[in-house]
């Protein structure tokens, strides 16, 4: 038997109704008692019927059930997360490379958290900790603590060729096999720490984010022209940029069956002496490697001829050759005016300059004394050339230090050569079929792993790192890599479907969607909050299953 509400003419009657089956066996339904019109009355008419029932029933009257609501916790972005790292096959990868039956700790579900959170909310390993009871992450140890952070780091750099390996076997599928367009570049990463360690990463060099010195690694990154990192190399942070592309090329060609690579580097990457080193290494396994890179400034004192007798055509371009190889260069006449002028600009204020200079010296030795300090003809130096210094014209305005008399003089000559190379691109190749326009737009497209350094700086804060080993150093650095290499995959598929959010935006959005959980008496119920159309819309963007 069970209670039923019926309606009739816009009334409302409380029934007790019986099942039963019928001689053909069917089930029906009979109503076995009315207890009369329920509609207007007031809360707690019926507590009285419902304690009588009870103790027909032989059972205690009911308490007045409790109803007590825990915390709500963002569950759509780390869902959506969740299910990306299993699209990617990120879950299958650090399972085999860790696997381990010694090791109790579940060394993905922490990886996989400390990934989460630098996309999610980035903070420390104990912040970690304080985001995780606020999000409500899919298939998490019932304990996690900052050791066992410390731990699955440890255990990630115990395995750190079997792991980054299992991981290229995942990004393969997504990597043209016949032709690959790699990018490569480096950028600094502050740390904190006074101490030394054995073989210390921390190294002090010229950090590019604050142009100074600072204490820093440096990292590396190798990029698809979709977008799709590849890989990343950590270094100490007073390594040479040169030294670095060597070793990074030998492991793409190992990682990804690539026949045709085109390396494209900026300029501080470029060393003539090593790219016969780099050709050779590919042309061993019969793969062809050719490369996109930019003449250093170092090297332009030897492209003067060839830049006084170049012609260009409509469309800016033009070639001639360098160093046994292609030399491409793009003209942008806008740019090369403005810069030009921006030069003689500044020539022009530092030579007014030394011209108020000079005519307070030659009044002061007319007799005409001047308010303030008396001027000198070492002192008018001292301040002229440390201007000169500070606008970056010393190629330009020499001062004359042998003269009695301050005076000073403009290199014309160097001038003119400065303003053959102004508004242009100058590249180097070896790819015999890459026409000059193809060229430059790769090398240009270079600027999107900047971006990808951007990202890692802002919304994943790699910087500033805390650890001091350089184990923890690099599984830091692999963590952050992780995150970019999720963070860039939804911003191909934003793009690919003609969506506008970004993945920073699309996560705060799913964010929204949250998960309750409420105790009724002694029953606990689960559920989450109504999925808005922007949250459906972004799951189906993204090819990712919406949650149940």
């Amino acid at each position: 038997m069970f209670v039923r509400i019926n309606e009739s003419g816009g009334r409302r009657y409380l029934q007790v109704v019986e099942s039963y089956r019928n001689e053909a066996g069917k089930p029906r339904h009979r109503v076995v008692a009315n207890l009369g019109r329920i509609d207007g009355t007031e809360d707690g008419h019926l507590d009285a019927l419902i304690r009588g029932l009870c103790r027909a029933a032989g059972r205690d009257e009911p308490a007045k059930l409790e109803i007590a609501h825990a915390p709500a916790r963002a569950y759509g972005d780390v869902f959506a997360l969740n299910e990306l790292w299993k699209d990617l096959g990120f879950d299958r990868a650090l399972g085999r490379a860790l696997r381990s039956g010694k090791r109790k700790l579940d060394v993905e579900a922490l990886v996989r958290a400390m990934v989460f959170n630098r996309l999610c909310e980035p903070d420390s390993k104990v912040g970690c900790l304080r985001w995780l009871e606020t999000v409500a992450m899919p298939a998490m140890p019932d304990t996690v603590t900052h050791q066992h952070f410390l731990r699955a780091m440890d255990a990630l750099m115990d395995h750190a060729d079997r792991v980054e390996t299992e991981l290229a076997k995942q990004i393969r599928p997504l990597v043209d096999h016949d032709l690959a367009v790699v990018f490569y570049d480096l950028t600094t990463v502050r740390i904190h720490g006074e101490g030394q360690v054995d073989e210390d990463l921390r190294a002090f060099g010229m950090n590019k984010q604050t142009g100074s010195i600072a204490r820093q690694f440096v990292l590396g990154v190798v990029q698809t022209a979709e977008g799709l990192p590849l890989m990343h190399t950590v270094h100490p942070g007073n390594v040479a940029e040169t030294k670095t592309l060597q070793a990074m090329l030998a492991t793409v060609l190992e990682r990804f069956p690539i026949q045709r690579v085109i390396l494209v580097a900026d300029r501080g990457l470029l060393s003539l002496d090593n790219i016969g080193e780099l050709t050779a290494l590919a042309d061993r396994d019969g793969r062809r490697l050719e490369f996109i890179l930019a003449v250093p400034a170092r090297r332009y004192a030897e492209l003067v001829a060839t830049f006084r007798g170049l012609h260009f055509g409509q469309d800016g371009l033009t070639e001639s050759s360098f160093a046994g190889h292609r030399l491409i260069i793009s003209h942008d006449p806008i740019r090369a005016a403005e810069r030009s002028a921006r030069r003689r600009a500044r020539i022009a204020e530092l030579e007014a300059m030394a011209e108020t200079m000079v005519g307070k010296l030659d009044a002061q030795d007319g007799g005409k004394t001047a308010r303030g300090r008396r001027a000198s003809d070492r002192g008018a130096y001292s301040r002229f050339t440390r201007a000169v210094a500070e606008a970056e014209m010393t190629r330009f305005i020499k001062a004359d230090l042998n003269a009695d008399r301050f005076s000073w003089s403009v290199a014309d000559t160097a001038v003119t050569e400065a303003e053959l190379f102004d508004g242009k691109l100058t590249l180097l190749t070896n790819a015999p079929d890459l026409t000059p326009a193809d060229a430059v737009a790769r090398y240009k497209a270079l600027a999107d792993i900047e971006r990808g350094f951007r990202v890692l700086k802002s919304d994943i804060e790699i910087a500033p790192v805390h650890h001091r080993l350089p184990d923890r150093i690099r599984a830091h650095a692999l963590i952050c890599f992780l995150a970019l290499v999720l963070y860039r995959v939804m911003r191909m598929r934003l793009k690919a479907n003609g969506h506008n959010a970004s993945p920073r935006t699309a996560l705060d959005l799913l964010a929204r969607l949250q998960r309750h959980q409420a105790k009724i008496g002694e029953r606990s119920v689960d559920g989450l909050s109504t999925a808005t159309p922007e949250q459906l819309e972004l799951f189906d963007t993204l090819s990712l299953p919406k949650p149940a």
